[in-house]
């Protein structure tokens, strides 16, 4: 084991495995891209695997699916995972900032991911230079990471909402270096639409993202976008399609199982196109209710395997964080309280992670 090179992180003591690349700062995506271009897909600044050539990943898919993880014998020794452990303040926004930030770190988790939503406390335009100073000193105080900021951008946008949704990502990216400079977080965010409008809009909301990714080139931040339900891009096809058409290192993908299960869609079918492009994990659990609605759920109070997936993930090379995302349904309720969400979800996820035979790997 090598330690992780200086800077990585916040105060942490981040162990690297053996046979992994350590880098500081973001790496170049492929031959031919610019020097300073993020890394393409699954692997945080600091270190990443060998890449995963295209027919080495489809023989771990495969693999995996012949293992059959579920309740298979996992190894007497933890391996170090991947990725660490994270909490989304999206879910809590009644909370002071600060309280928020001592709560994860004292649960246990590795990293928060900022709402920069209006009306949460990290909205860029309510913190001035000497609060985001503090707020750095927080995280670093805590050994908290920022894995992530979050927004809730659309690409079906008239002309004035799609200026100000530019101007959101520069606020975004300034952000993202003042809290982090080694190793800015990505700006992951929705993208909006309905479902059945897909093939009306679809041009457009590409037209509109090619103009995000030129920001973002610009401000040098990734745009990690997310398939959501709800929203006119809702498989993992339709968010393929869209990257795809930006065509462009700094728009990668979010992936958040939850939205796909939902939708009658495996783990293994939808890991296996996503996560080689995948900077940013969402976990939350999920349910159909009456009348062909769906309820989101905290991690563990439905059906997702999360030693299995956990063990997918570090099969196939994913380095990055999983972060919970406690969804609007729940967090709008009356009776919700924050700190228990944050708690109860720890102790299934850190549990999973040991029983899939793996410690946390920062």
């Amino acid at each position: 084991m090598s330690p992780s090179p200086p800077g990585s992180g916040f105060g942490k003591d981040i162990i690297v495995p053996d046979g992994l690349r350590a880098t500081k700062g973001w790496e170049a995506a492929g031959p031919g891209a610019p020097a300073d271009a993020p890394v393409q897909g699954n692997h945080r600044p600091i270190a990443r695997p060998a890449e995963i050539h295209r027919r080495t990943f489809l023989r771990q898919t495969a693999a995996l699916v012949g293992l059959g993880l579920t309740g298979r014998a996992f190894a007497e020794t933890p391996l170090p995972a991947g990725f660490g452990l994270g909490f989304s303040l999206y879910g809590m926004k009644s909370l002071p900032l600060e309280t928020a930030l001592r709560t994860c770190a004292e649960i246990g988790y590795d990293n928060v991911e900022f709402a920069l939503l209006n009306g949460y406390p990290t909205e860029p335009s309510l913190l001035s230079s000497a609060d985001r100073s503090r707020i750095r000193e927080l995280l670093a105080a805590l050994r908290l990471r920022l894995s992530g900021l979050m927004e809730g951008l659309s690409l079906v946008a008239d002309e004035a909402t799609h200026q100000r949704n530019l101007e959101r990502i520069k606020a975004a990216a300034q952000l993202a270096y003042d809290m982090a400079p080694d190793a800015p977080p990505p700006l992951e965010t929705v993208l909006g639409g309905k479902p059945a409008e897909w093939e009306q809009i679809k041009e457009g909301m590409a037209a509109q993202l090619r103009a995000w990714a030129e920001v973002a080139a610009a401000a040098k931040i990734v745009i990690a976008i997310k398939g959501h339900i709800f929203n006119a891009a809702q498989t993992p096809e339709r968010v393929l399609w869209l990257m795809r058409q930006a065509d462009s290192p700094w728009v990668q993908l979010t992936y958040d199982y939850s939205h796909f299960a939902l939708q009658g869609l495996s783990l293994d079918e939808t890991l296996a196109p996503m996560l080689p492009h995948a900077r940013f994990i969402h976990v939350k659990d999920g349910r159909k209710a009456g009348g062909g609605a769906f309820e989101f759920l905290l991690p563990g109070e439905g059906s997702i395997d999360y030693a299995d997936y956990f063990q997918k993930l570090n099969k196939l090379g994913y380095h990055g964080d999983v972060v919970v995302e406690v969804s609007a349904q729940l967090f709008k309720q009356p009776d919700y309280d924050p700190q228990a969400a944050a708690r109860k979800s720890f102790v299934i996820l850190d549990a999973a992670v040991t029983k899939a035979g793996l410690k946390r790997g920062w």
